[in-house]
């Protein structure tokens, strides 16, 4: 099985949504364009060819560092030395990876835009996907598979979902995801994928719905707490409602499921003049520490570590160089603290893609105020892929991104170490495996891997 690895910036003259600002997006560009005329023609590639190889990719995170300073650990020759480069990833190549959010649209999807729309933001970083026209395969079961399980080192995920208060406008129907499940994991011939099923509170015939999936036995429980992620929904709910949610998680408990997974923040550009004040509030996570300590037994894994927007602004990370603190993701850390629990988890997808190669000292921030409360054990891998191309650019990234010193100094973080260090390995696989009961050793050793 081969996989391909992509650069993480989009390099032209545009610059899109998530590399804009004013912290330093066209320096970056203008930077990686030299080292990519420097060192492509000196190797006789074209410009395209080298920002799509190995090489690119170290030129990417160079001109990176050389714009917001040092996050990336990467040595300058390998954006010049090709075995080098290569010697960078083979070297990987078993490393445990479990990715606790991936994503895929079923065919008849109303309104694929706002998805499509991510993967035209994920240009600014990924120029496997500048070559694409961004349509709706882009986003169906096969292109899925093919970025998830061939084009990357992901060693098994976690296919999640969302609801709408429109039946049609699920991602995918728990049936639909659980299929999917026994469909991937017959391919790999592993157990390569697990699978959520939604839930609903208050929605008709939610509890039926309930019933229904339970049969299925899902892998977790996935829900939002805002009702519809994408507008205005009738149908929020608590995770602390006693009356309507309780007995929901007496039944999930009594099917043997332990994970509950739950979508907090992440709210639209603009949010402000989309939703009501009253459902924004369902976004933040003040109902998280007391259901964690009413239901021990349960995990309660928080989606996208409850970051307030989906697209993270300059004032973001202004507030948190002045403060120390990052809206609802420094509360969500405080949790357990403050209930005394240990079964809240951080999760990581759509957050760190937003921010490492965006805004890093706010992707620091994020890191580091996550470890520091509540542990590096507590905070697991995700990408929110395929609505940003293949998860290998992530990957990438998080295992050379580091706390500088000086945000350490100054905030009492840790560093984050090496790719296959403790740190690194509990979040990219060794925490989710605990909470699935899965054995990383029985992955191992994984597939072949070619440089592309």
């Amino acid at each position: 099985m081969k996989w391909n690895k992509c650069a993480p910036i989009q390099h032209d003259d545009e610059n899109r949504l998530f590399v804009s600002g004013r912290y330093g997006s066209k320096a970056v560009v203008s930077e990686l364009n030299r080292l990519a005329e420097r060192h492509g023609a000196r190797l006789g590639m074209t410009r395209r060819d080298f920002l799509k190889s190995q090489m690119g990719l170290a030129a990417s995170f160079l001109a990176l560092n050389s714009v917001f300073g040092h996050f990336f650990l990467v040595n300058s020759a390998e954006a010049s030395d090709p075995d080098l480069a290569r010697d960078q990833i083979e070297r990987y190549a078993n490393q445990f990876i479990f990715d606790v959010q991936v994503h895929y649209l079923h065919e008849e999807f109303p309104e694929p835009e706002n998805l499509l729309a991510l993967r035209r933001a994920a240009d600014d970083w990924n120029p496997k996907l500048d070559d694409e026209k961004h349509d709706l395969e882009d986003l169906l079961f096969e292109n899925f598979y093919r970025e998830v399980f061939v084009e990357s080192q992901t060693t098994c995920a976690v296919l999640s979902n969302a609801p709408s208060d429109d039946k049609e406008g699920w991602f995918l129907t728990n049936e639909q995801a659980l299929a999917t499940r026994e469909k991937v994991n017959s391919r790999t011939g592993k157990r390569s994928l697990l699978g959520h099923a939604v839930i609903t509170p208050g929605q008709p015939g939610w509890e039926e719905e309930l019933d229904k999936s339970l049969e299925l036995k899902p892998d977790a429980i996935k829900g939002y707490t805002i009702g519809d992620p994408v507008g205005e929904s009738e149908y929020p709910w608590r995770l602390d409602d006693e009356k309507l949610v309780y007995p929901a998680y007496e039944k999930i408990q009594k099917a043997g499921i332990r994970n509950i997974c739950i979508h907090k923040g992440l709210l639209p550009v603009g949010y402000e003049q989309k939703l009501s004040p009253e459902l924004v509030a369902y976004a933040n996570v003040d109902d998280v520490g007391q259901a964690a300590r009413d239901w021990p037994d349960l995990n309660f894994i928080i989606y996208h570590s409850a970051i307030e927007r989906v697209v993270p602004i300059v004032q973001d990370v202004d507030d948190f160089q002045r403060t120390g603190r990052i809206k609802w993701v420094t509360d969500l850390s405080e949790i357990p603290e403050k209930y005394g629990v240990t079964n809240v988890y951080a999760e990581l997808g759509a957050v760190f893609a937003a921010t490492s190669v965006a805004h890093p000292h706010l992707c620091a921030g994020i890191l580091g105020t996550l470890i520091k409360n509540m542990g590096a054990d507590h905070v697991c891998w995700g990408t929110d892929s395929v609505w940003f191309g293949s998860p290998q650019w992530q990957i990438e990234a998080l295992r050379r991104f580091e706390i500088p010193e000086t945000v350490q100094k100054q905030h009492g973080f840790e560093p984050l170490g090496p790719a296959d260090g403790n740190v690194k390995n509990m979040i990219f696989g060794k925490n989710s495996a605990r909470l699935y009961g899965i054995v990383p050793e029985d992955y191992l050793p994984r597939h072949d891997t070619h440089a592309a």
